[in-house]
């Protein structure tokens, strides 16, 4: 990975249970993913094309990082709602 790619990560973002020695891909990582001059044959690579699929594919990336994180806001909400109705029915319960 060169120094220009060396950002750091988002907070909660690409965490998953992998290893840390393989983080997920992030978005700009795909955005910025540059790959050596093409030696165009018959099997070359267009590096416009190559570049405009990375730049689909990271724009699905980042929708999927801001639904995971909406996911987990919700799951929290949800969790806190919970946890505070079992305390409300538990102090009930001793009156």
């Amino acid at each position: 990975m060169s120094v220009r790619n060396q950002r750091p990560f988002p907070e909660g973002a690409g965490t998953t249970h992998r290893s840390r020695a393989y983080p997920s891909l992030l978005p700009w990582q795909v955005r910025e993913r540059r790959f050596p001059p093409a030696r165009l044959g018959r099997r070359g690579l267009n590096p416009d094309e190559v570049y405009a699929f990375l730049d689909r594919v990271a724009v699905d990336m980042a929708a999927v990082y801001d639904a995971l994180a909406q996911s987990r806001r919700e799951t929290l909400r949800i969790k806190v709602a919970l946890r505070r109705w079992q305390s409300e029915q538990a102090e009930g319960g001793r009156r």
